[in-house]
């Protein structure tokens, strides 16, 4: 299993939880954004370029990725894909999407979306708390012990 991270918005938090857990569980983690970002020296950590432009980070992370590699990402389609050919996606936030809720996840985004375009102010997600970054610790600690596990 590696570690993929969605990096133009994924908050400096859970950057730091995750360069912590490459060196503590030896996993691979990549940060593909569309600006070279500054990573730690290990030999666990990278970060990977890609051009501007919309969802060109989303593109790669689902080109590169293999069955069993967690994704880290708040953007709902790509977590659509990533279940689709048998990653694990998960929200900075600490959800894990599956195939039994990201497509009822997908639904809702799309749907807010539409209501957006239609000129609706729905606002938008509230800051990242601390209780969140524990909530993404703990999930990502659970799917790196599953992971460790065969089968």
């Amino acid at each position: 299993m590696q570690i993929w991270v969605d990096a133009d918005a994924c908050p400096r938090a859970i950057k730091e939880i995750l360069f912590r857990a490459a060196d503590r569980a030896r996993v691979r983690v990549t940060l593909v954004a569309n600006r070279l970002l500054p990573v730690p020296r290990s030999p666990f950590l990278r970060s990977i370029r890609v051009p501007s432009g919309f969802d060109k980070a989303d593109h790669r992370i689902a080109e590169l990725m293999e069955p069993g590699d967690l994704v880290v990402t708040a953007d709902i389609p790509l977590a659509a894909v990533v279940v689709r050919q048998g990653g694990q996606a998960l929200d900075p936030r600490g959800k894990e999407y599956t195939e039994d809720n990201v497509a009822q996840a997908l639904a809702t985004r799309n749907l807010l979306d539409q209501l957006r375009s239609e000129g609706h102010e729905l606002g938008g997600p509230a800051p990242l708390g601390a209780g969140e970054c524990q909530a993404f610790a703990g999930r990502l600690h659970q799917l790196l012990e599953r992971g460790k596990t065969p089968g």
